[in-house]
């Protein structure tokens, strides 16, 4: 498989290595040979692309792949937040568009260099096809199989928003709560009011999607379940890659996961005040990161501790 990277770090360090880095649980490390390419150079022609960015990378990688994609390809995403489909369709017609959502707990160590934590087979994934009139097609089923033997553990599901908003609500929670404290997802669940404040913000999430029409996957009940099940047993060591971001003074995908929810919300007519209370206080904790931390100011790059 051919990778395309845009940050530069990463790059050079794998081909230095001749390969990345891979770990299980600070275990077994090991080197994986990879190809690793810049988008200028690259010349391949693949079926389908897939795409794991962060939301803020998203329009610029797009735009310097361009000149790669081809009528034939298709694409698969499984981003954090909510807005890259859209950004993907600029490129791709719509019924060439596969999204997915992702529970991999991994944590990157520095170029070239990727620890999964969880064990081996905690991994998890739905995937649906973006234009619901195109069902199960032979692409997706090709996807499929070969997540299936990656260990993925992926889901075929047949709705498309009510798969993305589930994992949105769970990332509101987890990735946000975590980031803010700066703790591993068993560290929050130590908390005497963890599963308390899992159903507050998971409530007012519901709502809001209710009021958007959106159905989600599974209930409020089963979500917490999720929720407190991956971050108490399944993934207790882990730290969200929003995290990865505020202590690499990076922006945070905030905005779109809390404030995705705040928005369709108000577009609605219905207050997230929970969500975008978590929002603001999200961002000030990126301000007191950044006073604290001096020398991450100004910084932009966004492009390295991807999940």
């Amino acid at each position: 498989m051919d990778f395309i990277d845009t940050w530069k770090p990463n790059v050079e360090r794998i081909r230095e290595q001749g390969g990345v880095y891979v770990s299980q649980d600070d275990e077994d490390r090991h080197l994986v040979p990879i190809n690793v390419f810049y988008p200028e150079e690259y010349d391949g022609d693949p079926d389908v692309w897939i795409v794991f960015l962060k939301q803020m990378q998203l329009d610029d990688v797009l735009a310097r792949c361009a000149h790669l994609f081809k009528g034939h390809q298709s694409v698969f995403s499984a981003m954090n937040g909510y807005g890259h489909f859209e950004k993907m369709a600029r490129y791709f017609p719509t019924d060439h568009i596969y999204g997915g959502t992702a529970l991999i707990g991994a944590e990157v160590n520095g170029p070239g260099d990727v620890n999964f934590t969880g064990g081996a087979h905690a991994k998890a994934m739905n995937m649906c096809a973006y234009d619901s009139r195109v069902g199960v097609s032979d692409v997706e089923r090709a996807i499929f199989d070969d997540f299936t033997a990656a260990t993925l553990n992926p889901t075929i599901v047949d709705d498309f928003m009510g798969m993305c908003m589930a994992k949105i609500v769970f990332n509101s929670v987890l990735n946000t709560l975590c980031t803010m404290y700066q703790i591993r997802f068993g560290e929050f669940m130590r908390h005497p009011g963890a599963r308390w404040m899992t159903e507050q913000l998971v409530d007012e999430a519901y709502t809001a999607a209710e009021k958007a029409g959106i159905t989600l996957l599974g209930t409020r009940e089963s979500e917490v379940d999720t929720i407190c099940h991956t971050a108490g047993v399944a993934h207790p060591l882990h730290y969200p890659s929003m995290y990865q971001d505020l202590t690499k003074g990076r922006p945070t995908e905030v905005d779109y996961i809390n404030g995705y929810i705040a928005r369709i919300g108000r577009e609605n007519g219905y207050v997230c005040r929970l969500h975008e209370f978590a929002t603001q206080e999200l961002h000030l904790a990126e301000l007191a990161f950044s006073i604290h931390h001096p020398e991450f100011a100004g910084r932009t790059d966004t492009s390295a501790d991807r999940r």
